[in-house]
């Protein structure tokens, strides 16, 4: 696969993990409480099963970002971006959602949860992956352009070279 077409799955998978989980967890997650004949238990129920259906499209997401990465080695600073949202990523599964999912079953059971800081933590979390996220579709995009300009000097230069061939050879 050409090297722009790498850059621009990856680019295009990041930017729309990006608007996909901002859309669920900053508008969906929140708004669903504030429908009327909604009860806490119902938000939580239905809650539990959006958080798990973006958890499984989430890993889908990085799943293409890291082939991209083994078809199309990143920048260092590219390495480290995609490496932040991994690590989020494994947290929010391994830790924070099963905990969350838990509290929710209590709720819905008509039990009060222990106070607990993972909701906050999973919000700290959801904030940090949106420049991350954005910042890993810019940096492929930033490489793509940088590819371009590099081709349009080599074009420029190669013309140069023609020109003066040209004009060398019409003074002979």
């Amino acid at each position: 696969m050409k090297r722009q077409n790498v850059l621009t799955i990856r680019s295009i998978t990041a930017i729309f993990w990006l608007g996909f989980f901002m859309a669920i967890s900053f508008m969906e997650a929140p708004l669903k409480f504030t429908a009327p004949g909604i009860s806490m238990a119902q938000g939580l129920q239905i809650g539990r099963i959006v958080f798990k259906s973006l958890n499984i499209c989430e890993w889908a997401f990085l799943v293409i970002i890291l082939l991209t990465c083994l078809m199309k080695k990143t920048s260092r600073y590219g390495f480290y971006l995609i490496a932040a949202i991994s690590i989020i990523l494994v947290l929010e599964t391994a830790w924070l959602l099963p905990v969350l999912d838990a509290h929710a079953a209590m709720v819905i059971g008509g039990q009060q949860p222990p106070d607990h800081m993972e909701h906050w933590a999973y919000v700290v979390l959801e904030i940090i992956k949106v420049p991350v996220l954005l910042l890993i579709g810019l940096e492929s995009i930033k490489v793509l352009r940088d590819d371009a300009l590099k081709v349009n000097i080599q074009i420029i230069s190669r013309c140069k070279r023609l020109k003066k061939i040209t004009i060398i050879r019409s003074l002979k």
